[in-house]
């Protein structure tokens, strides 16, 4: 895997796709404002008295409108900054205990392992107890606020090398403030959704408030779907950034590339179980979803037909087979799941957060792509 190249073009096509999100703001605004003109028109056609514009008629439209997605944002990231542990408490996370068990001393390990290496601050560590499914996500919207989460299923069957892979493509996250990216893009989209509630309220008053509600309702619905597939698109360009830390950070193709290849396993089992996906918990939540180290969600779902290719647009995660390729530079089979057995290991001594007083870690001085 050339990891650099890869972390490269992730963020040169994550610098595009923001563009291209507020190019599709804009556009939705002049949208709504060419809706309303259109209605306008259509509706002086049908009467035989001449209408003029209102005056101020593009302005209103302008404001708005502007309103609506800023005004939506602001609120919806406000709600968001609730914080990452009340977030993993939400979804059933408890705190690590590390005493209690090896396989969470291990972790713990790892994580003040990974974080002197990348010269950043230790984030509160979490269990999800009762989640079958190999997974994580990291939370947070500051450094004081960062929680990472892993699931038992990823305590019982990923071995020490496996679970440093997993850690570096979360701790990535945090690294690169991609849990703060991807909430002010979360925000943005249900402030586009403002819109087209906006019509749809327009039009439950009837009369002219449907005709003129109606031209809202498309516009918004065109911005929303826009800017799900756009929010989507960023969500998998970040996580192949994250592989490639990852994989840059810990040296190995087998780190990561293992946990992906159990979860691809794992997921087979279950379907040839009869089930759809392993005990999953609060991983369904949507508010974490988008966090995740794997979608929950099974892929080929929607078949092969459009409805596929419209359900690949709005994945917050690239296919598992596609992130494997990548870090392998080929296709790989899935691994069985067997349970862990290594030896336990002793807590670190003066194991905490890193600080800028360590100085500068290696993997900082040789990382030539500065953060985006």
């Amino acid at each position: 895997m050339r990891f650099w190249d890869q972390q490269h073009d992730a963020r040169s096509e994550t610098r595009r796709l923001l563009l291209a999100f507020a190019v599709a703001t804009v556009v939705l605004v002049l949208a709504v404002h060419a809706s309303l003109v259109l209605a306008w028109w259509l509706m002086a056609l049908l009467l035989p008295v001449r209408l003029p514009f209102p005056a101020g008629f593009l302005v209103a439209n302008v404001g708005v409108s502007l309103l609506l997605v800023l005004g939506g944002w602001w609120v919806e990231t406000s709600n968001l900054r609730a914080g990452g542990v009340k977030l993993a408490k939400r979804i059933g996370a408890r705190e690590l205990r590390p005493s209690l068990s090896h396989a969470e001393q291990r972790l713990a390990n790892v994580v003040d392992e990974l974080c002197i290496a990348a010269q950043m601050p230790r984030p509160q560590i979490m269990v999800l107890p009762r989640v079958d499914a190999i997974n994580a996500f990291a939370a947070g919207w500051d450094e004081q606020d960062a929680v990472l989460a892993v699931t038992q299923g990823a305590l019982d069957h990923l071995t020490r090398e496996e679970m440093q892979g997993m850690v570096a493509h979360e701790l990535s996250h945090l690294h690169e403030g991609d849990t703060r990216l991807k909430m002010r893009l979360a925000g943005m989209v249900f402030g586009l959704e403002l819109v087209y509630n906006f019509g749809d309220e327009m039009r439950e008053r009837g009369g002219l408030a449907w005709w003129f509600g109606s031209a809202v309702m498309l516009a918004g619905l065109a911005g929303w779907l826009t800017g799900q597939i756009l929010k989507a698109a960023v969500s998998r360009q970040r996580e192949y950034l994250a592989d490639g830390r990852a994989v840059q950070w810990t040296r190995s193709k087998d780190g990561l590339g293992g946990v992906l290849r159990k979860v691809l396993g794992q997921r087979q089992a279950a379907e040839r179980a009869g089930q759809q996906e392993p005990r999953r918990g609060g991983l369904a939540h949507p508010s974490v979803q988008h966090m995740l180290l794997v979608d929950v969600e099974a892929t080929g779902r929607w078949g092969d037909g459009l409805a596929a290719r419209l359900a690949g647009r709005l994945d917050s995660h690239p296919s598992l087979e596609d992130r494997v390729q990548r870090v392998y530079g080929r296709r790989m089979a899935p691994l069985p799941l067997t349970p862990v057995n290594e030896p336990p290991e002793r807590a670190h001594r003066n194991a905490g957060p890193a600080t800028d007083a360590q100085g500068p870690s290696l993997a900082s001085l040789v990382d030539p792509f500065a953060r985006l």
